[in-house]
């Protein structure tokens, strides 16, 4: 039978543990963003006006220019499947050796 530190020493999880505390700040941190971020402001759409929290203005925008970069690159990528060009290949890294050249 194991003894109370051996079955501790047997059990632990410090993975586990250092996932929640992550959890834990990245929580906390959200929190604190919204919180912060929790100031009435007006947005001017031209031809109309609205006035909402600065949260919902941050979390819109990313929104958006998540949903515009996806689309960028869809378009980019199908117009490339459609010109039939190969997709660009990355140039390898420069190693600290030159090669003699004939």
């Amino acid at each position: 039978m194991d003894t109370p530190k051996r079955e501790f020493e047997r059990t632990w999880q410090p993975r586990l543990w250092l996932s929640l505390a992550a959890l834990i700040l990245i929580v906390a941190y959200v929190i604190a963003f919204i919180v912060g971020n929790s100031d009435e402001t007006n947005i001017n759409f031209v031809f109309a006006e609205a006035t909402t929290s600065l949260i919902w203005v941050i979390l819109l925008s990313l929104l958006a220019g998540l949903l515009g970069g996806v689309l960028v690159s869809q378009v980019y990528a199908r117009r490339r499947a459609l010109t039939g060009e190969p997709e660009p290949v990355p140039s390898p890294e420069p190693s600290g050796e030159s090669e003699p050249r004939s």
